[in-house]
C-alpha cells in the first residue's frame, strides 16, 4: 500500500518558516490574534502560500517547542487575549506590555472562563463540550498532569508523591475531585488555543495558504504522555528511562549527542496497532494541512544509548519500527502528507523508507557549499519531491552564515551562483525559489536580509533561544512585490 501523489505535488508553491511566538504584539510572546492575521495578509501580497511553524505545544523552562509536556496540546502562550476581548469574555482590553507577562496572560485565561461562563452563547457551550468529547483520548491526562504539576511548584511527575506518580485510580480520583476547578480552567485553555488556531486555519485556507506543523519523532521524559503512558517507553519500574535517544558521534561532535529522551517500547505498540501514534498525528492532521517529521530516520533505526551513559558514545543502534508503521497509517489515514526530516547520519536504508511512501525529504542550501559537485543539497541535485531551504531554525541567518564561511566557501559560492553569490541573503532565497523542488521554504530573518543576531536557536547553548520576535516596521514597502517577483519568475506566487 503507498500513496499515490503527495500534497505538495500539485503545483510549485513558496513558503515562510515564522514561529507564531516571534509575531509582533500579544503579551510576552507573539499570539494567534490580530498579528497572526496580518502576517496572513502580508504572506497573500508575496504570493507566499505556505507558513511552516515549529511545535505548538506547551513547553518547559527552556521554551523549547521540541521538548514540550504534551504531544496533543497547545501552548496556553499562544492564546489571543485580543480576541478573548473581542469575543466578549474579556472585560477589559489586554495590556500591550504587563509588568510579568506570564503572570498576567494567567491572570486573563482565568478571568476569561469566567467570563465565558457567564455570559457564553449556547453555541459555545456546546463547542465547549463537543471539544471535550472530541479530545477524550488525551485531554483528561492532560488536564490532570497539569493541574499536578502546577500545584507541585512545576515539579516533573518523576517527584511526585508516588501514588499520583504511579496514578494509582483512588489517588487520581481524589485529586480530580479536590482541584476540579484547576483541571477544568486547563481544559478551558486548550479548547480555546485550538478555537483559535482553527479560526486561523480556517482563514488561511481560504486564502490558498497551507499551514505546514512538526512532530518530533520522541517526547520529553517529564510530559503527560510519557505519565499516562508508561507501557509504551523504555522504563524502569521507578519511571526512570533504562535508555534514552540521541545520536552517534560524527564530523562535528566526537561524542555524538545524548538528548535524553526515553525511547519507544515499539513491539508494544505495534501490539496494539500503534493507536497512540495514530492518535498523535491525527491530533496534528487537525491542526496542519503539511506535516514535517523530526529525525525521520528514528523509524528506519535509532540510537539507543544506557541511561547511566554521560554521552552518546556507548548508543548502538537499533531497528525501528520501519514500513509496517507507515503501512499502519496510511490504512488508518489514505495518505501521508507527511515531510521526512533526512538530514544528519542517512544511509541507504532511510532513503529506502522515504521513497518507499513517496515521502519528500528536505535540502538545506546552507549544507552545499564548500565540498564537490556530488552534494546533495547543490541545486543541480535536487528532486521535484522535496522541500528546500536556505536554512531550518537551528541554522544561522543566511547573512550569518555567509559572514562565518572561509575562502574557500565564498569561492564556491561565486563560482556556483555567479556575481550575484554576494547579494546574501538574496543569491541564496533565489536559489531555493529556482530549485525543481516542488516547495521552497525560507525563513524569514532571509526574506527579511537579517544578520546573525537574529537567529531562533543555537544548538548546544543553553540561554537566548526561541525568544527572537520580529517588528512590522523592518517590512519595507516595496518587500511585497520583490518577492512575488522572484516567485512568479520561477513559477512559485
Amino acid at each position: 500500500m503507498r500513496q499515490i501523489q503527495h500534497p505538495i505535488e500539485t503545483r510549485r508553491r513558496a513558503g515562510v518558516l515564522l514561529h507564531p511566538t516571534s509575531l509582533p504584539g500579544g503579551s510576552g510572546s507573539g499570539d494567534l490574534g490580530p498579528a497572526a492575521f496580518h502576517f496572513i495578509d502580508f504572506m497573500v501580497d508575496c504570493g507566499l502560500s505556505v507558513w511552516q511553524v515549529l511545535p505548538l505545544g506547551p513547553t518547559h523552562e527552556d521554551r523549547s517547542p521540541y521538548q514540550t509536556t504534551s504531544v496533543h496540546a497547545g501552548a496556553p502562550e499562544l492564546i489571543s487575549l485580543e480576541l478573548l476581548y473581542r469575543w466578549g469574555w474579556l472585560d477589559a482590553a489586554p495590556e500591550a506590555d504587563p509588568v510579568d507577562p506570564e503572570a498576567y496572560r494567567f491572570a486573563c485565561l482565568r478571568q476569561a472562563r469566567a467570563g465565558f461562563m457567564r455570559h457564553a452563547r449556547d453555541a459555545d457551550r456546546e463547542a465547549l463540550r463537543e471539544f471535550v468529547d472530541g479530545h477524550a483520548s488525551w485531554l483528561p491526562d492532560f488536564s490532570c498532569y497539569q493541574a499536578i504539576k502546577d500545584t507541585r511548584g512545576g515539579a516533573a511527575w518523576l517527584d511526585w508523591p508516588g501514588p499520583l506518580r504511579d496514578r494509582e485510580p483512588r489517588a487520581l480520583e481524589q485529586f480530580r475531585a479536590e482541584h476540579r476547578e484547576a483541571i477544568d480552567q486547563i481544559v478551558f485553555e486548550q479548547f480555546v488555543f485550538f478555537r483559535q488556531w482553527h479560526d486561523l486555519r480556517r482563514y488561511a485556507n481560504e486564502r490558498d495558504i497551507l499551514l505546514f506543523g512538526d512532530i518530533p519523532i520522541f517526547v520529553a521524559h517529564d510530559s503527560a504522555d510519557v505519565w499516562a503512558n508508561r507501557e509504551g517507553f523504555l522504563l524502569q519500574e521507578d519511571g526512570y528511562p533504562r535508555v534514552v535517544a540521541g545520536v552517534p558521534p560524527d564530523y562535528f561532535s566526537a561524542t555524538g549527542q545524548r538528548w535524553g529522551n526515553p525511547l519507544y517500547d515499539w513491539e508494544q505498540m505495534a501490539a496494539t496497532g500503534y493507536s497512540w501514534w495514530w492518535e498523535r498525528i491525527h491530533t496534528q492532521r487537525d491542526l496542519f494541512d503539511l506535516i514535517r517529521i523530526d529525525h525521520f530516520r528514528g523509524f528506519e533505526a535509532y540510537w539507543e544509548i544506557p541511561a547511566a551513559a554521560e554521552t552518546a558514545i556507548d548508543g548502538r543502534w537499533v531497528e525501528g519500527p520501519g514500513a509496517e508503521f507507515f503501512e499502519h497509517m496510511l490504512a488508518r489515514f489514505g495518505d501521508l502528507p507527511l515531510v521526512a526530516e533526512d538530514l544528519g547520519t542517512i544511509d541507504a536504508a532511510v532513503e529506502r523508507l522515504r521513497d518507499d511512501f513517496h515521502l519528500p525529504g528536505m535540502k538545506i542550501l546552507q549544507f552545499a557549499f564548500g565540498g564537490g559537485a556530488d552534494n546533495p543539497y547543490l541545486p543541480h541535485n535536487h528532486v521535484p519531491l522535496s522541500l528546500v531551504y536556505t536554512g531550518t531554525h537551528d541554522n544561522d541567518t543566511t547573512l550569518g552564515w555567509y559572514a562565518s564561511l572561509d575562502e574557500n566557501a565564498h569561492e564556491h559560492l561565486a563560482a556556483y551562483l555567479g556575481p550575484e553569490a554576494t547579494d546574501m541573503p538574496w543569491a541564496l532565497n533565489r536559489a531555493a525559489i529556482a530549485s525543481v523542488a516542488h516547495l521552497s521554504v525560507i525563513p524569514l530573518q532571509d526574506w527579511l536580509g537579517l544578520d546573525g543576531a537574529h537567529r531562533m536557536n543555537q544548538p548546544g547553548v543553553r540561554e537566548g533561544n526561541w525568544q527572537w520576535r520580529f517588528e512590522w516596521d523592518w517590512i519595507d514597502a516595496e518587500l511585497p512585490g520583490r518577492i512575488r517577483a522572484l516567485l512568479e519568475l520561477y513559477g512559485r506566487a
